[in-house]
């Protein structure tokens, strides 16, 4: 789900299991216990992860949901003073069960490490601003708890990471979702400039103040999803790609051979220098070599059918994500973000993308992952994205259980 120096920054968002959603429906029950002790834990919390669907147990330790569609599901559980668990579950028709057992928190001093960080403020800016993103709704987006994140830099890695304490949790005002983001793994590389993010976030509904405010999350909640990667893959699974707007064109990177020799020869002499200065001759020989391109693009013209970008099950019950090379997709029904600026993984030849649209970079990790009818990816962690996919963060996040509002029938004509 990547800003910087070198114009480019992937990321990663969710868990490793997303929800299949269907028209059928199944009920999931069960009950969170102490896993020592097997005593029941009253009043913990319940969630399915990158839902809104969630529950508190009662004084028995027992919860239920009564009404889940049916899919894979990461179900978590919460309590203070232990652990997270979290158990993977299939909901269908037949009635579900579970047993959550969370192990105690240990509080040991021995286990405690505390070190020095002068650079803890500027450090947390630095996260908060990758995380939540820069879009305009990221701008409407607050940490409510920054205390409970842990925020690390490692000068010799060249990398930035964060955890939480518990959560963290992120209002949301321009979609109206209170987010709880349990298990954050945060990273982001400059050296390799990607960031990757994960975790179980669970979403709530906020209270508007009033039914206008509740009209404009609704639009915004729209506009984030169209022409966003499950809006794309959406349309790859149900067959009806440029009916919703999009062009998929193959995008083909070529490594430049002189850049892995420019690049070794660049440091071979800064490690001779080391300390002493560059004569000028020395100096436009680095200049020179900076220049080289690490790589050139091809961009094909040719929009990509569809059955290029997908597999399909002989009965058609399953739909796989597969395509050679990158894959250019745009959404051609709106534009950019105002505050985007273009900031590509492309090499420095490829051209800007028109400004009357959105245009993203897919990268498949893996020959092929499935796509379940909501759109989601079995393991979003299977592929990267880049250009305004990768503009996009915690602005623009959606649970998965979101349900864009159904196109307006056509007017009857007029006599």
């Amino acid at each position: 789900m990547r800003q910087c120096a070198l114009h480019r920054l992937r990321w990663l968002l969710g868990t490793l299991l997303w929800p299949a959603f269907a028209c059928a429906q199944g009920s999931l029950s069960g009950v969170v216990q102490d896993s020592v002790t097997h005593e029941p834990l009253a009043f913990a919390s319940v969630f399915l992860a990158n839902t809104t669907l969630g529950v508190t147990t009662t004084e028995q330790g027992q919860f239920e949901f009564p009404k889940v569609p049916a899919g894979t599901y990461d179900v978590v559980g919460s309590y203070v003073g232990y652990r997270l668990a979290k158990q993977a579950v299939v909901v269908g028709a037949a009635p579900q069960q579970l047993t959550l057992r969370l192990a105690p928190t240990a509080n040991k001093l021995s286990e405690v490490v505390v070190r020095p960080n002068p650079n803890r403020a500027s450090d947390y800016q630095k996260f908060t601003e990758l995380f939540l993103g820069r879009s305009t709704f990221s701008a409407q987006c607050r940490i409510r708890n920054p205390d409970d994140v842990l925020v690390d830099y490692d000068a010799d890695a060249n990398e930035l990471t964060a955890s939480a304490i518990n959560f963290v949790q992120v209002d949301n005002q321009a979609l109206g979702y209170r987010i709880k983001y349990y298990g954050l793994h945060f990273t982001t590389n400059f050296t390799q400039q990607v960031i990757t993010f994960y975790g179980q976030p669970v979403f709530e509904e906020m209270t508007p103040r009033n039914a206008r405010q509740q009209r404009r999350w609704e639009a915004n909640r729209a506009t984030a999803y169209h022409g966003s990667l499950t809006h794309f893959l959406k349309s790859v699974h149900d067959g009806d790609m440029q009916a919703e707007g999009f062009l998929a064109q193959r995008l083909r990177i070529i490594p430049n051979p002189r850049f892995a020799r420019a690049d070794s020869l660049r440091h071979q002499l800064l490690q001779e220098r080391l300390g002493v200065a560059f004569t000028k001759a020395e100096q436009d020989s680095i200049a020179r070599w900076v220049k080289v391109p690490r790589a050139f693009s091809m961009l094909y013209t040719k929009p990509r059918p569809l059955d290029s970008l997908r597999r399909m099950s002989a009965d058609g019950a399953h739909v796989w994500l597969r395509f050679v090379d990158n894959l250019q997709v745009s959404y051609l029904r709106e534009g950019p973000d105002p505050r985007y600026q273009v900031r590509t993984a492309l090499p420095t030849n490829a051209p800007f993308p028109p400004a009357d649209r959105q245009v993203s970079q897919l990268v498949l990790m893996v020959p092929e992952i499935e796509i379940q009818p909501n759109g989601q990816l079995t393991n979003p962690l299977a592929v990267f994205t880049d250009e305004y996919w990768g503009f996009e963060k915690m602005g623009e996040f959606l649970p998965v259980n979101y349900l864009p509002p159904a196109p307006a029938a056509p007017s009857p004509p007029t006599r």
